[in-house]
């Protein structure tokens, strides 16, 4: 298994500061880092998108074959594509202390879609952009009965104007092929169920 040459001891932080601090907070950091070729790098000045560790699930009726998405408004999307209403799966951002990567997507899928989850398993965690951020993401597949799922959701004093629907799962191919699915986190969940489909239904059935 690859080892990583160095470790966290071998970065200097010569300096610190953090100059946006709002909904998200930025820092600037002054550092430098050994080097592969031997040595230290010179002094390198990175800007750091602060962000609390965050989660999300894809809910999944196995009774149904179905799983669930949902549809909202992200200014990310604004000028880059013809919509910028984006297809994604439940998430959210641990703001509460305390609270547990499960109950955080628990009480979004309430807020977010109106299910209740019940078994949850965990399919990956991992660093979506580590090139500047330091947010560290979860990703859960959670059973749900969603024989009565879909509607329009979302916190109003959050300004959230959520879609909520139903898609088969014998449709995620057709769905990965369009290009509408296009975040890291809902194409990692997607490929894995299309893996692990068989076996979850072993364990869930």
């Amino acid at each position: 298994m690859h080892k990583p040459r160095f470790d966290a001891g071998d970065v200097e932080v010569l300096n610190r500061e953090t100059p946006f601090q709002g909904f998200f907070r930025v820092d600037r950091l002054t550092l430098r880092h050994r080097l592969y070729r031997g040595g230290w790098s010179g002094p390198l000045n990175r800007e750091l998108f602060m962000r609390r560790d965050a989660a999300a699930a894809l809910p999944y009726d196995p009774q149904r074959g179905e799983i669930l998405l949902v549809e909202q408004f992200r200014v990310g999307a604004l000028e880059w594509r013809d919509s910028p209403w984006c297809l994604e799966m439940i998430a959210g951002i641990a703001d509460k202390q305390g609270e547990s990567a499960e109950d955080l997507i628990r009480r979004e899928a309430i807020e977010e879609a109106g299910i209740t989850l019940t078994e949850m398993e965990q399919i990956a965690y991992y660093m979506p952009s580590p090139g500047g951020s330091n947010e560290r993401l979860r990703i859960f597949v959670a059973r749900a009965d969603l024989s009565h799922a879909g509607g329009v959701f979302g916190h109003e004093g959050e300004g959230e104007d959520i879609r909520a629907f139903t898609v088969p799962v014998d449709d995620i191919p057709a769905l990965l092929a369009s290009g509408r699915l296009d975040n890291a986190a809902s194409i990692i969940a997607m490929q894995w169920m299309l893996l692990h489909r068989s076996s979850l239904d072993a364990r869930w059935r």
